[in-house]
């Protein structure tokens, strides 16, 4: 029984696992990426808070949770988890409209939404939907973040420009934006572009400095030394010292939340594994285990929903800091954590200081990044329908806001998926000279099929989309067959399980076939489909002899056949 509970302990606390077997040699590169990250963290989850609609302290108060959960439950020994852009500014189109302009019940409702948010992870959790992160193809992937990143730099325009913009989604923001152009303020406006070209300079010629940490002690000492506050640069004002006492939000505004939090769960959790995968890959492959990050997450989220702050995925940039300093294990999140408690009892004062400006910079400067222009450039190259599908998914998240972006982008996963599969490639094959086995004809002009032998190759599972399509085009291998036709046996190497919709249609062939006078046979059967069609009744109706494990011997048994039925030699 203890032996249960100790590998049931270890299956849940991974995170525990590793820092137990703790090696010494470790501890360098995870104190030193705990201070880089640190030192980054701070000012990044302050203005994410701000993204989100909320004080800039309620982004450190969501970091403390995630650091200590995630280290003990994650499997990615380099993931940083806690506020993220995405999700931040998912916050704010969700909350916005429900708060009706009231700050506090805003608040409130945020810390609901990462509760409820974190609820959904453990059900996902326990019915095992890790595979929901592979519902976003890749160039769905780029355009909704590329979509998600305008949303955010449009929203960032009135602290970067001092310029009042009216309205909560893209479209109406940009146009009141351009109608009142003339009225920004060029003090901010020449801080914030300031404050830009420091952090892609630091980027592109101190990659190992901090640069939004840089960003926020020079701004704000400019700020003092030059007395900007009286010129219209406006500061992120007192921040409350310490912790928040931890608090529960009223189970009454859960139901409401639900759907949003399902977005923000899918978009959020999809960032975690490809984040996560990337890293684990780079680190000679150690274990990911994409269902445990469910529970990660989960609890993650509900701690940074019971300390007052909003949901939380992981951060790419600060995995990559860490992973860059020399972090081995999530012993870095722990010193991270350390740093940021520091802050929140000793330096809250000093943050009051911070100007406005340079935290909106700050979401702009993570916003151009998500931008992955490189990764339309290599749709463009690889096919133009996955460039359309990232642009649509674009196009759809700025039109419909971020929230329905989220089902405009699975939905348009989910088409291309069911595009693929519903029409798929098929094959008449042949022998090839001086090639083994049987080929596609039409991939090699020198093959050359056998004598009244149709053998034919659909390259898709069959299920109910596929079904018809699938029986009209066997036919037509038929009818295009030059010369009689005896037999025609159906190549079922891409099928493991299929539907009684997908059955139908077989039976439905064979029948077809059988009118005419042509025996029907099936090669490469697996043993889960041999399974079905015996449940099915095919077995019977085709016969087993008529079922083969492997092409060759199908084709050997007709070849058989015509040797029987002739008395001479298989062509």
């Amino acid at each position: 029984m203890r032996a249960r509970v100790v590998e049931a302990g270890r299956h849940l606390l991974p995170g525990l696992v590793v820092l137990s077997g703790y090696r010494r040699a470790w501890l360098r590169g995870d104190l030193l990426a705990g201070v880089t990250v640190a030192a980054y963290l701070v000012p990044q989850v302050m203005a994410y808070a701000g993204l989100a609609g909320l004080p800039p302290v309620a982004g450190l108060w969501a970091i403390v949770p995630p650091l200590l959960l995630y280290a003990l439950l994650g499997s990615s020994r380099k993931l940083s988890v806690g506020p993220e852009s995405t999700t931040a500014l998912m916050t704010a189109t969700v909350i916005g409209p429900l708060a009706a302009g009231d700050p506090a019940r805003y608040a409130v409702l945020c810390a609901a939404l990462a509760v409820a948010v974190g609820l959904l992870c453990l059900v996902a959790w326990a019915a095992r939907l890790g595979f929901v992160a592979d519902l976003l193809s890749r160039p769905v992937l780029v355009g909704y973040m590329a979509g998600v990143a305008l949303i955010m730099i449009v929203d960032q325009l009135p602290r970067l420009t001092g310029v009042p913009v009216h309205g909560t989604e893209f479209f109406p923001q940009l146009f009141s934006f351009a109608r009142h152009v003339p009225q920004a303020h060029p003090a901010t406006l020449a801080f914030a572009t300031a404050a830009l070209v420091l952090l892609f300079a630091v980027q592109s010629y101190f990659p190992r400095l901090p640069g939004p940490l840089l960003l926020v002690v020079l701004g704000t000492a400019v700020v003092a030394v030059f007395g900007l506050e009286h010129h219209g640069i406006t500061v992120i004002g007192a921040i409350p010292s310490g912790l928040p006492r931890p608090a529960l939000p009223d189970p009454g505004d859960l139901p409401h939340l639900l759907l949003p939090a399902l977005g923000v769960l899918l978009v959020g959790y999809t960032d975690v594994i490809l984040t996560a995968r990337a890293f684990a890959t780079q680190d000679g492959g150690h274990q990911l285990d994409a269902n445990q990050e469910l529970l990660a997450l989960g609890a993650a989220n509900l701690g940074a929903g019971a300390l007052h702050g909003f949901p939380v995925s992981s951060s790419a940039s600060r995995t990559a800091l860490a992973d860059a300093a020399g972090g081995r294990t999530q012993a870095y999140s722990l010193v991270a954590l350390g740093a940021v408690l520091a802050v929140l009892l000793v330096a809250s004062r000093l943050l009051a200081h911070i100007p406005a400006t340079v935290l909106g910079a700050i979401v702009v400067y993570a916003a151009l990044r998500l931008i992955d222009l490189p990764g339309f450039r290599r749709l463009a190259a690889f096919r133009r329908r996955e460039l359309l599908l990232a642009l649509g998914c674009l196009v759809g998240v700025l039109a419909l806001d971020i929230l329905y972006g989220v089902l405009v982008a699975v939905g348009l996963s989910v088409a291309e998926m069911l595009a693929r599969v519903a029409r798929p490639h098929d094959a008449i094959e042949g022998r090839v000279p001086g090639m083994a086995g049987m080929h596609d004809v039409d991939d090699y002009p020198q093959a050359r099929t056998i004598t009244g032998l149709v053998i034919y190759r659909y390259d898709s599972p069959l299920f109910f989309a596929n079904a018809e399509n699938f029986r009209r085009r066997a036919l037509s291998a038929v009818d295009e067959h030059r010369g009689p036709v005896a037999w025609f046996i159906l190549n079922t190497e891409a099928n493991v399980e299929v539907d009684i919709t997908a059955l139908d249609a077989v039976e439905s062939l064979r029948k077809e076939l059988g009118r005419r006078g042509i025996v029907f046979a099936l090669a490469r059967v697996k043993q889960e489909l041999r399974d079905d069609l015996d449940a099915y009744g095919l077995t019977e109706a085709i016969g087993p002899e008529r079922i083969f494990a492997t092409l060759p011997t199908a084709v050997a048994a007709y070849q058989d056949w015509l040797t029987k039925r002739h008395g001479a030699g298989a062509p």
